[in-house]
C-alpha cells in the first residue's frame, strides 16, 4: 500500500522540474484515485500568459503524459480571465465545479508566488479531508521547489546558476530531434529541424563599470542585463549566470540562422537601452551547435572561444564557432590568439 510518507519522499527525491510534475501527479492519484490530474504551469510575458499543461494522468493510464521539451509559446492556449484556472491562480484558493464531473483546480503556491494550478476531476464532490490532503502535498511541493530556487539560482539576478548547467546540458544533448513538426506547434523556423545551441554572453568592459562606478551599480547593470535576456528569448529557452559578467543561453531553433537572429536580437537590446549612471553597454556573445556526443565541457569551449574572437574584433559582435570554422578564420581545437583579451 502507497502511503502519504511515501508520496512525500516520491515528491523530494526529484531536482528535476519535470519530474517533480510527474511525481506531483502520480501523487495525487495514488492518493485521491480521481478520474484525472493534470498540471497547468502559467508561462510566458505578463502580458501574454499561457498555460503549459506539465503532466497529465487519467485514471487507468500506466504512464504520465510529460509536457512537450520547447513547446513554442504561441500554440500554447492563453490564459483567460473569468475561467476555473484563472481564478485558483489570482484569487489563491480551491476553485470547485459541479456537474456530471466533478472538477476541483487548486493554486500550488511557493512563497508569494502562484507556481501552477493543479486541476482535478473526480466522481463525486471532494469532501473537507480531501481537500486538506491536497492542499497538504501542494504545500510540500511548494516548499521543495522554494528550496530548489534557493540552491539552483543566482541570488542577484534569479537566473539559473552553473551547478545546474551539466544536468540541463546532457538533458537536451540526449533529446531527439523532430524531423517532422508536431501538428498546430509553430517553431522559429517552420520548415526545418530543430536544433539546440549554446551561446555564451560576456558584457563588455564590465570591470570599467565597477571601477568607474561602483559595485552597487554593476550589480544593477547586471540585474538590468538579465531582464533584458528574459525579454529577448523564449520561455523554454534556459539561462545562466556563470558568474560576474558571464551569462549563458541554451536555446532551440531550427538553424543557424534562427540562432544568429536570437543573439543579434539581444546584442541590439543591450546596446540601445539606456543603462542608469552608466549609459551604453554592450556584449560580446559567441555561440555553437550542441552536438549529441557533445559534453559541457567541449561545446562551451567552443562558445568560448568564438566570444574571444568577438573581442579581438572590437566586441560588441556575435559569431558563431561553427562559421568561424567553416570559414576557416579558426582551426578546430586551435586557442584564440594564445593570450587574454580584457
Amino acid at each position: 500500500m502507497i502511503t502519504f510518507a511515501d508520496n512525500v519522499a516520491e515528491l523530494t527525491s526529484h531536482r528535476d522540474r519535470e519530474l517533480l510534475d510527474v511525481a506531483l501527479v502520480r501523487a495525487l492519484s495514488d492518493l485521491m484515485r480521481p478520474r484525472m490530474v493534470s498540471i497547468h504551469r502559467c508561462v510566458g510575458d505578463v502580458d501574454d500568459r499561457r498555460w503549459l499543461n506539465r503532466a497529465r494522468l487519467v485514471s487507468g493510464d500506466a504512464i504520465t503524459t510529460p509536457a512537450r521539451p520547447w513547446s513554442e509559446l504561441e500554440s500554447l492556449p492563453n490564459v483567460v480571465p473569468g475561467d476555473e484556472k484563472y481564478a485558483a491562480l489570482t484569487e489563491r484558493r480551491v476553485q470547485l465545479i459541479s456537474g456530471p464531473t466533478h472538477r476541483a483546480f487548486f493554486p500550488l503556491v511557493s512563497g508569494n508566488s502562484v507556481l501552477a494550478v493543479v486541476e482535478i476531476e473526480t466522481e463525486t464532490q471532494l469532501e473537507d479531508f480531501a481537500q486538506q490532503t491536497i492542499h497538504a502535498v501542494l504545500r510540500i511541493q511548494g516548499n521543495f521547489e522554494r528550496l530548489l530556487d534557493d540552491s539552483e539560482r543566482d541570488t542577484l539576478t534569479g537566473l539559473l546558476n552553473r551547478k545546474t548547467f551539466d544536468e540541463c546540458f546532457m538533458k537536451i544533448a540526449l533529446l531527439p530531434v523532430p524531423v517532422e513538426p508536431v501538428p498546430g506547434e509553430l517553431r522559429r523556423h517552420d520548415s526545418e529541424a530543430a536544433g539546440y545551441w549554446l551561446g555564451m554572453i560576456d558584457i563588455d568592459h564590465f570591470k570599467r563599470v565597477n571601477d568607474s562606478f561602483g559595485h552597487p551599480i554593476g550589480d544593477e547593470v547586471l540585474l538590468l542585463f538579465a531582464r533584458l535576456l528574459r525579454s529577448n528569448f523564449r520561455f523554454g529557452d534556459h539561462l545562466y549566470r556563470f558568474g560576474g559578467e558571464e551569462f549563458v543561453v541554451l536555446l532551440r531553433c531550427s538553424d543557424e540562422a534562427g540562432a544568429v537572429l536570437a543573439f543579434e536580437r539581444l546584442r541590439v537590446a543591450t546596446e540601445g537601452h539606456e543603462f542608469p549612471q552608466v549609459g551604453r553597454v554592450t556584449v560580446s556573445i559567441g555561440f555553437t551547435q550542441i552536438d549529441k556526443n557533445d559534453t559541457p565541457s567541449s561545446a562551451f569551449e567552443r562558445a568560448d572561444r568564438a566570444v574571444y574572437y568577438a573581442k579581438s574584433q572590437g566586441r560588441n559582435k556575435v559569431f558563431s564557432h561553427d562559421a568561424l570554422v567553416a570559414s576557416g578564420v579558426l582551426e578546430v581545437d586551435h586557442k584564440v590568439g594564445g593570450v587574454e583579451i580584457f
